[in-house]
Parts: C-alpha cells; structure tokens; sequence
C-alpha cells in the first residue's frame, strides 16, 4: 500500500556532500508531511528534518540546521534531503518516512511508515 525506498547513501569524506532521494508509492503521497530520520547501532532513531505536504515548511534538527535542506516533489513522489558540509558524526542510516500528519512532524512516533534506510558514512 505504502513504500518507500530511499537512494543517494554511500562514503564521503568530512566537508562533502550527499544528496539522498525517496521515491514513494502510492496516490496519496502529497497529503502526508515527510521527513527523514537516522539511526546508529544502538541508538533510538533520531529526527532529522521534515517536510509538510505541500513543501512549503520545513523543519530541522539542530545538527542539521544551516547544512541539511529538505524539499520534495510531488509530481514525482520523491522526497530529497541535500548533506552538505558533512561530518563524521552524521555517519548513520537515514530513513525516509511519511508522517501521519500534513504540517511538518519532528516525533518519531508522527511517523507511520518507512523505508529500508540507505548507509551515509563520513570519513575524517
């Protein structure tokens, strides 16, 4: 019914960038908020940034914020997340997820379904 499957993941050494893509199924894909969240062994899940239905508000983690920019396309039912100045601490799998909401959602628990996640590794 609902699938997600993300690309754009790989190795990067620190300063670059990763430009990650979501390609989404389903008619219903500009009626739900967006976002993208990452994971370490471990560790819960965390929020990374999100997106509203129609695009136009977004929100950030702090450690994402002036270096990540979320954007979608919904002609395309693809979902975007721009790395830019990466560190090694965004070394993660990042998961591309449709929130249950259409204002952006910043909860893990906003989230109802996912993708396989895709591996970014930044390098020092």
């Amino acid at each position: 019914q609902v699938q997600l499957v993300e690309s754009g993941g790989g190795l990067v050494q620190a300063g670059g960038s990763l430009r990650l893509s979501c390609a989404a199924s389903g008619r219903t894909f500009s009626n739900y908020a967006m976002g993208w969240l990452r994971q370490t062994p471990g560790k819960d899940r965390e929020f990374v940034a999100a997106i509203s239905s129609s695009g136009r508000n977004t929100y950030y983690a702090d450690s994402a914020k002036g270096r990540f920019t979320i954007s979608r396309d919904n002609a395309k039912n693809t979902l975007y997340l721009q790395m830019n100045s990466l560190k090694p601490e965004d070394t993660a799998v990042y998961y591309c997820a449709v929130a249950r909401t259409i204002a952006a959602a910043t909860r893990e628990n906003d989230y109802a379904y996912w993708g396989q996640g895709t591996q970014v590794t930044v390098s020092s």
